[in-house]
Parts: C-alpha cells; sequence; structure tokens
C-alpha cells in the first residue's frame, strides 16, 4: 500500500488556485438624529418609515477591494422627521486569481450579501438604543439590484451612443 499525504506536492503551484477572502468587516460609519424632539415624541401616530440602500466599491489593490453598504432609513411622523439614521458597513474583500469576469459580480452580489446582516443589525440596535422600536430591514435581492444596474447602464450607454449619432451632421451625396 502506498501512503498518501495531503501535502502538496513539490512542483505544483497552489497559488494559482482561485481564492476569496474576507479580511475585515467593520461599521464605517453611523448616525442617529431627532430633530424634531421632544415635541414630536408626543405625537400618537404610526410612523412612515423610507429606506434607501447604495453599494459602493473602492479597489484598494488589483486584488483587495473595499466594499461599503450604505443605508438611510427616515421615519417621519405627520410630515415631520421622527429620527433619521444613516450607516455605512464596509468590508474588505481580497481575491487571488478570480477571472475578472467573475469579479464584478461578486463586488455587486456576494460581498453585500455578506455585509448586509450586519448593517441590518446596527441600524436596528441604533434606532432601539434611541428609545423606538427597533426596525428590522426587509431582506434585499442583490442579485435582483445588480441585474437593474447593469441594464441602467446599459441603457445609459445606447442612449450616449445615439446621442453622438444624432450630433453628426450628415451631408447629402
Amino acid at each position: 500500500m502506498t501512503e498518501q499525504s495531503s501535502a502538496p506536492q513539490e512542483g505544483i503551484d497552489s497559488s494559482k488556485e482561485p481564492s476569496f477572502r474576507i479580511q475585515r468587516i467593520y461599521l464605517k460609519d453611523l448616525s442617529l438624529e431627532q430633530p424634531n424632539s421632544p415635541q414630536i415624541l408626543l405625537v400618537q401616530a404610526e410612523p412612515q418609515v423610507e429606506v434607501m440602500v447604495d453599494i459602493s466599491v473602492i479597489p484598494v489593490s488589483s486584488e483587495i477591494f473595499e466594499v461599503s453598504l450604505s443605508s438611510t432609513v427616515t421615519a417621519k411622523v405627520e410630515g415631520k422627521v421622527l429620527f433619521l439614521v444613516e450607516a455605512k458597513q464596509a468590508g474588505i474583500f481580497e481575491f487571488n486569481n478570480i477571472p475578472v469576469e467573475q469579479v464584478d459580480p461578486m463586488l455587486g452580489i456576494t460581498c453585500p450579501t455578506i455585509l448586509y446582516p450586519y448593517l441590518r443589525s446596527n441600524i436596528a440596535d441604533a434606532i432601539s438604543r434611541a428609545g423606538f422600536q427597533p426596525i428590522h430591514l426587509n431582506e434585499i435581492n442583490f442579485h435582483g439590484m445588480y441585474e437593474h444596474r447593469l441594464m441602467q447602464a446599459q441603457q445609459a450607454a445606447s442612449e450616449k451612443k445615439d446621442d453622438a449619432d444624432e450630433s453628426k451632421i450628415i451631408l447629402p451625396h
């Protein structure tokens, strides 16, 4: 019987294997405002809540990216702001030997999916610490969001191309 080793064999370069690593996840920014307190706190009405979410990507190096997931949660009562929470959850992600065509979808789908639970938790915690019932953000389909942004970019590119065609002066033959 021959002995098999789990160690890499000499001559085989294991550094060429694709890898994705989370370097760090951190809360980059968090703010809470209650601009109309204490008067607004006496109003007995159900608040209307508006939630906005955005993604940004900053390359740190050719293989390392910072992905940030930003959210603004605004609660209003009778048209006045009850509270406003702005949060930015970020992460540093490392991509080694991953095909270029796969990096963009991972930055737009995988990384925000990893960050979102942290963002949800931090927002709910900030709201409850402010003395309100916590608001738990709904799940987000980051794949759908990514596809929508791709379509918008393609439409903008085609409109720009159409505008460039329209601005040309065509002389009769």
